[in-house]
């Protein structure tokens, strides 16, 4: 996976969502963009403080969430 330095998570913004440089911008907000047909133009022009390589790396976050998997931990009682 190429290195993440561009989603932060912090409890107090947007209950800790994956958020883009600490700003109250989720990668879910983006992902949702892209997905209804948004260029990343449009996307810079409804958020002028973003960067492309934002909305790039927010892609790369999700798309490394989406492969991984949650394993359940199973407490046996003594």
């Amino acid at each position: 996976m190429a290195t993440i330095t561009r989603i932060t998570f912090d409890s107090k913004i947007m209950g800790g969502k994956p958020c883009i440089r600490g700003m109250r911008v989720t990668v879910g907000t983006i992902v949702g963009l892209v997905a209804s047909g948004h260029s990343k133009e449009d996307i810079l022009g409804q958020y002028p403080y973003l960067e492309p390589e934002d909305i790039d790396e927010a892609l790369t976050y999700a798309a490394w969430r989406v492969e991984e998997i949650d394993v359940p931990v199973i407490w046996e009682s003594a």
